[in-house]
């Protein structure tokens, strides 16, 4: 058994002080508060939260940050540079990358990550001898990393949508798509889920994959977590309703593929109608306010999604930074810019979206309660960035770098903000510049 002591704690009832936690093969097995301090426990600093869920990853984008920012544009011409990176890599370089995005993640307090994967096959589009040879990497190098992995194997089949329709795949979108949705599926269910790996599908977005496909999305999925890339651009919403008549979140509703273990990530450019389908299905909404910022996309309309019963997740999406407590704030503060007014949320909705397990297929996750995996990361409060803060409202001041340990699983990945692969920032450098040599 392993026993940690908190000082400050985040349990499902709210803040605790002075909780004691075992745990046993992984699991907690004890959840004290207002408990004597132990001497056989390890004291954990600051605030302990559970363990973080970043729900919308694209590992490969790490290498893009600070290479973007140059020539201005939009999310369409940002696409051409995240398109040359994709073009250049095969599994070796991206089991590198993908390791050193998912320590990083670890450091941020991350315990398991959601992958929208895309980049399937070589350059040409010709699926690799190993088919899931770049799914496999992604699993290794999250194993590596110490952080569980749901890998959300993208469908991926057109090159846009017009008014007149599906457009051909461009010669980089070719190694993102299989033949077709036969074909897709063929190749997921060669994916095999293990202790530290699930397996989920995705809808990569309406303009990608045509409606004739959703269905065997669906049934792919099951009932495991389907994410689809939702109303992130206007110009998408415009092409959609062109073509089909409706939005996409009109779309996928008419098309049977939302529901309580739909995610639909961005959703950022909804109707009312859209908001209320959603609400409806159940879905997950995932919010990615960094990158909605970046990309110049938009603000979503997270009040408005909360109020109609949408639960709603965080990403990191293409990882302008990683840092959760960075993707909370983003929500709060754009819903204050454009309501004018503060608190939009309570700090513990805020915390319940750090816990957006259940949408990548970790409902046993996200909690410090007994039963959960021992998943639990600990933030200082002494830091210049975190003194003087009150424990419950932490959350407010605290950024990836006052994350000081990191337990998943009950083992150790982070412990006084170092990870146990050693130097991360060494490891990013290096898959980085491996990632973009010709």
């Amino acid at each position: 058994m392993t026993r940690w002591f908190a000082e400050h704690a985040w349990l499902p009832g709210g803040p605790a002080g002075n909780v004691l936690l075992d745990a046993a093969d992984g699991r907690f097995t004890g959840v004290r508060p207002d408990a004597a301090p132990d001497g056989d426990a390890t004291r954990l600093p600051g605030l302990v939260l559970p363990g973080l869920a970043n729900c919308h990853s694209h590992a490969f984008h790490r290498a893009l940050r600070g290479r973007t920012q140059g020539g201005g544009g939009t999310f369409w011409t940002w696409r051409e540079q995240m398109y040359a990176l994709a073009a250049r890599l095969d599994p070796d370089r991206y089991l590198e990358l993908a390791r050193a995005a998912y320590a990083e993640m670890a450091l941020a307090g991350i315990t398991a990550v959601g992958e929208f994967h895309y980049l399937h096959h070589d350059p040409s589009g010709a699926p690799y001898a190993e088919p899931n040879a770049m799914g496999r990497a992604l699993g290794q190098a999250a194993a590596d990393a110490g952080i569980r992995l749901t890998l959300l194997d993208a469908c991926y089949l057109a090159g846009g949508l017009g008014a007149d329709g599906h457009r051909p795949l461009d010669d980089v979108q070719r190694r993102f798509a299989d033949r077709d949705v036969d074909a897709w599926a063929a190749r997921v269910e060669l994916l095999d889920a293990d202790a530290n790996t699930r397996i989920g599908a995705a809808i990569h977005s309406v303009r990608a994959v045509p409606r004739t496909a959703f269905a065997a999305v669906r049934a792919v999925a099951g009932d495991r977590p389907l994410h689809a890339h939702v109303s992130e651009q206007v110009a998408e919403n415009d092409a959609c309703v062109a073509h089909y008549g409706m939005t996409p979140t009109a779309l996928l509703d008419d098309a049977g593929v939302l529901g309580p273990s739909t995610t639909a990530v961005h959703a950022t450019h909804l109707t009312d109608a859209d908001i209320a389908h959603l609400g409806r299905s159940a879905a997950t909404v995932c919010l990615c306010p960094t990158t909605e910022r970046d990309l110049g996309d938009g603000i979503g309309p997270a009040r408005a999604l909360a109020d109609a019963g949408v639960p709603l997740s965080l990403g990191t999406d293409q990882h302008a930074v990683i840092d959760l407590f960075e993707e909370l704030r983003g929500v709060e503060l754009d819903e204050r810019l454009q309501a004018q007014q503060r608190g939009r949320f309570r700090p513990g909705d805020l915390v319940a979206m750090l816990g957006g397990h259940g949408s990548i297929g970790w409902s046993d996750a996200g909690r410090l309660e007994v039963g959960a995996r021992a998943d639990l990361v600990a933030v200082r409060l002494d830091s210049v960035r975190t003194a003087g803060s009150a424990a419950e409202q932490a959350i407010y001041a605290a950024t990836a770098a006052d994350v000081d340990t990191v337990i998943v699983d009950g083992r150790t990945v982070v412990s006084g903000g170092a990870h146990v692969l050693g130097d991360v920032g060494r490891l990013l450098q290096t898959g980085i510049e491996a990632a973009w040599r010709d």
